[in-house]
């Protein structure tokens, strides 16, 4: 405790050791202590705000990306694992995300500052880093789920991820 009253510091993110794959821990001869639910066999039916009409009169495509995701989870064994409202959120900033890309690709990186008429950066290219930041958050959560608990064999949890296996093999 701090001179002041407040408690600082605390359990810091990322500190101790690793937690093991449900694979290794079979591998090892452990019994597997993560308790699956019982499979699905739907997908739950995206919300209706994921494939509202836009103020250009486009539909949003976070409804797509929510299926797309599903899909993944469903393939490795994990989609009760991951709640469906992480599973929007993922969704709606990937979605927003390539809106503000559009945008800049539209209107350019620059823009005029409102009150002096200055050139400034463009609004969508903060909007764009905030909601990368954001989905690389949501993303970890999703991945880490399936770590922990996929066993299904030949498709680890970030087949997808290039960087991850170029990472590995150096």
């Amino acid at each position: 405790m701090a001179k002041d009253g407040t408690n600082r510091g605390g359990v810091r993110v990322g500190a101790g050791r690793k937690k093991k794959s449900l694979d290794e821990k079979i591998l090892e001869g452990h019994s597997p202590e993560a308790i699956k639910p019982v499979s699905s066999e739907e997908m739950p039916p995206p919300k209706e705000y994921l494939s509202s009409v836009q103020k250009s009169g486009e539909r949003l495509c976070a409804a797509e990306i929510y299926s797309e995701t599903w899909a993944w989870l469903k393939l490795r064994g994990c989609e009760n694992l991951v709640d469906n409202q992480l599973l929007e959120q993922y969704a709606m900033c990937v979605a927003r995300w390539r809106q503000c890309e559009q945008a800049i690709s539209c209107f350019g990186l620059k823009g005029r500052h409102p009150t002096t008429g200055g050139e400034m950066t463009s609004v969508y290219v903060k909007m764009s880093h905030d909601y990368l930041k954001l989905i690389a958050q949501l993303r970890y959560q999703i991945y880490s789920a399936v770590k922990e608990n996929s066993t299904v064999e030949g498709l680890p949890y970030n087949n997808d991820d290039e960087m991850e296996n170029i990472l590995r093999k150096a």
